[in-house]
C-alpha cells in the first residue's frame, strides 16, 4: 500500500475539518473562523482574511473574519477586495501587498487568494498571506486546495442559510410576541408550544406553566351554559373539518376575571386530515359583547318606556272621549293635564334617541351665546321642585360674581335636567340636592351633588356609556333608557368641556362638569 507524505495526510485532515464544519456548525462566525484558521494552516501562511459579498446580490467585499490580523487594520485591505478580477489580477495583487505591507508594517511577501464558490454563484474570497516567498503547489496541491475552497464555500452557505432562518425565525417571534392579540401555537396534541405576553395577560397564566399542557386547560373557552367548549366541542376535532374555525366564549382569568373572548385557528392537516398544529388568535372582545347586551337590555327598556306614555295617553284619551259619561271640568283638567306630561314625556325620549343618532354621526350642532348659569340652575331647580312634593331640599350654591358662560343654552338645560333628575331618582329617601359652582381661570367648574345610594368604584367609569344604568335595585326598578349621562358627556365634550363623577356607596354622588366662561368686553369709554 502506497503511503502519502505527511503534508498530504494533512491536507486530507483539513478537509475533514471543513466537512464536519459543515454538519456540525451552523453559526456563520463560527464557520468563518473555523476555515480562515484552516486554511492560513494549511496553505503555511502567517496571517488571512476571508472576505464574503453580501447577501443582497451585490459585489461588494467585506471582512468578515481573520486569523493574526487585528479588527482595526481590516480596512487597509480595501484596495484587496475592491480588485476586480482580470489577467492583470496577480501583477496587481502583488503591487497592493506591496503597499498594504507598507501602510501597515506587516511582513507580507506573499499573496494566496482563494475564490469561495457555491453552485456557480460567487460567495467570498479567502486571502492567505506569507511572510516569506515559498515555493508554487503542484497539481494535486491545486486540486486539495479548490476541494477545500468548495467544501468551504459550502459550509459558508449552509451557515448563511442557517443564520437567514434564524434572523426570520426571531423576526416571527417577536411579531407574535408584540401582537395585540394573544397568539397560541399548538401541536398535534393539543398542547401549546408557544404563549406569547398578551396570552399571558388574558389568561393569567405565566408562559412557563403554560408550555406543554392541554389548550383546554389554559384557555378553557366556556358557552352560556358553562360548558368548557374545547372539551366537549373542540373545534378543531369537529367533522367535516373547518377551514379556519371561530370560537367565542367566556373564560376566567386566574385573578377571577370573567372575559369574553373570541378564538380563531388556523390548522395544519397532513394529506390524511391528521392534525399536525394550529396557531389561535385570541382577542378580548368583553366590552364588544357587553355593549350587545346592553343593545339588548336598551332595545327591550326603551320598548317599555315609549308603550308607557303611548298607553297612558291612550288610556286617558280614551276614557275622557267617552259619551257615557259625564265628566267635571276638574276631571278633564287632571286628564288632560296627564296627557300633556305624558306627551312631553314621549318627546323628550324621542328627541334623546334623535340626539344619540346625531352623535354617533358626528352631528351634534351647538348655538352658544353668553348667558348665566346660575340663574339657569335656579330656573331648573324650581321646576323640579314642584314635582317633588317637599321631598328634596334644593340648594344653590354659587357666587354672586359668577360670571357668564359661553354655552349651548339648551343643551346646557338638558344636561342639568338629566344630573337633577337622576339625583332625585337615585336618592330614594330623599334628602337635599346640592347644586353650585366656581370661576377658574377661563373656565366654570359646575356640580349636582345628591345624598343618595351612591354609585360603585367599578361602575363610576361605566355610567357614563350609551345604554349603561347602574346594576342595583333602584337602578333597575328606575325609569330611564340609560341615554342621560351619555348625552350629558357628549353635550359636554361638545363645549370642549369635560364631566366625571365622585361618589361613595351610600354617601351620595356628586356630578361636575366644566364649561366655557364667557369672552370679557372690552368697554371704551368716549372722553
Amino acid at each position: 500500500m502506497l503511503e502519502l507524505p505527511d503534508h498530504r495526510l494533512r491536507q486530507r485532515e483539513y478537509l475533514l475539518q471543513i466537512s464536519r464544519a459543515i454538519t456540525s456548525q451552523l453559526n456563520l462566525t463560527s464557520v468563518l473562523s473555523l476555515v480562515i484558521n484552516v486554511a492560513v494552516e494549511m496553505l503555511a501562511g502567517t496571517s488571512g482574511l476571508i472576505a464574503l459579498y453580501e447577501e443582497d446580490g451585490s459585489d461588494e467585499l467585506r471582512v468578515r473574519a481573520s486569523a493574526a490580523l487585528p479588527r482595526e487594520i481590516w480596512p487597509a485591505f480595501t484596495p484587496l477586495l475592491n480588485l476586480p478580477l482580470g489577467q492583470t489580477r496577480r501583477n496587481v495583487m502583488a503591487r497592493i501587498l506591496r503597499e498594504i505591507a507598507a501602510d501597515t508594517g506587516l511582513n507580507l511577501r506573499q499573496l494566496i487568494a482563494l475564490p469561495l464558490t457555491f453552485s456557480d454563484i460567487p460567495v467570498g474570497m479567502i486571502y492567505v498571506f506569507r511572510a516569506a516567498l515559498n515555493v508554487g503547489f503542484s497539481a494535486d496541491d491545486e486540486q486539495v486546495l479548490q476541494a477545500f475552497a468548495d467544501q468551504a464555500a459550502i459550509a459558508v452557505s449552509n451557515a448563511r442559510l442557517y443564520q437567514g432562518v434564524l434572523r426570520e425565525k426571531q423576526r416571527l417571534d417577536a411579531i407574535i410576541e408584540q401582537s395585540a392579540d394573544g397568539v397560541m401555537i399548538l401541536d398535534n396534541r393539543w398542547r401549546i408550544t408557544t404563549f406569547n405576553q398578551t396570552m399571558e395577560q388574558l389568561t393569567g397564566w405565566p408562559r412557563e406553566e403554560s408550555i406543554g399542557r392541554p389548550c383546554a386547560e389554559v384557555l378553557g373557552i366556556r358557552n352560556t351554559q358553562g360548558v368548557n367548549i374545547c372539551l366537549a366541542d373542540c373545534p378543531l376535532q369537529r367533522r367535516p373539518f373547518m377551514h379556519n374555525p371561530v370560537v367565542e366564549g367566556w373564560i376566567t382569568n386566574r385573578d377571577g376575571r370573567e372575559l369574553y373572548i373570541q378564538s380563531r385557528y388556523a390548522p395544519q392537516r397532513g394529506s390524511n386530515g391528521s392534525l399536525i398544529g394550529a396557531i389561535a388568535n385570541v382577542r378580548d372582545i368583553t366590552e364588544q359583547k357587553r355593549e350587545e347586551e346592553l343593545q339588548n337590555t336598551f332595545v327591550s327598556v326603551i320598548s317599555h318606556e315609549l308603550k308607557t306614555p303611548v298607553s297612558i295617553i291612550k288610556g286617558y284619551a280614551g276614557t275622557l272621549q267617552r259619551e257615557d259619561a259625564n265628566w267635571s271640568a276638574e276631571t278633564l283638567r287632571d286628564g288632560l293635564r296627564i296627557i300633556e306630561e305624558e306627551a312631553d314625556r314621549l318627546a323628550r325620549q324621542i328627541q334623546d334617541l334623535l340626539d344619540v343618532s346625531r352623535i354617533q354621526a358626528g352631528g351634534l350642532r351647538l348655538e352658544p351665546t353668553d348667558w348665566s348659569l346660575p340663574a339657569l340652575a335656579k330656573e331648573t331647580v324650581q321646576h323640579f321642585a314642584a314635582q317633588t312634593n317637599g321631598r328634596f331640599e334644593f340648594e344653590l350654591r354659587f357666587p354672586d360674581d359668577f360670571p357668564p358662560v359661553r354655552a349651548d343654552f339648551e343643551r346646557i338645560r338638558m344636561v342639568l335636567t338629566n344630573l337633577i333628575s337622576n339625583a332625585i331618582k337615585y336618592s330614594p329617601d330623599g334628602g337635599t340636592i346640592r347644586i353650585g359652582g366656581r370661576a377658574e381661570d377661563k373656565i366654570a367648574i359646575a356640580y349636582v351633588a345628591d345624598q343618595g345610594i351612591g354609585i360603585p368604584p367599578e361602575e363610576q367609569d361605566r355610567i357614563f356609556q350609551r345604554f349603561y344604568r347602574v346594576d342595583n335595585r333602584v337602578g333597575r326598578e328606575a325609569q330611564g333608557a340609560g341615554l342621560g349621562l351619555y348625552l350629558a358627556r357628549a353635550i359636554i365634550e361638545a363645549h370642549s368641556g369635560r364631566i366625571w363623577v365622585e361618589s361613595q356607596v351610600g354617601r351620595g354622588s356628586r356630578f361636575f362638569f366644566t364649561l366655557p366662561l364667557a369672552h370679557r368686553q372690552i368697554q371704551v369709554r368716549d372722553e
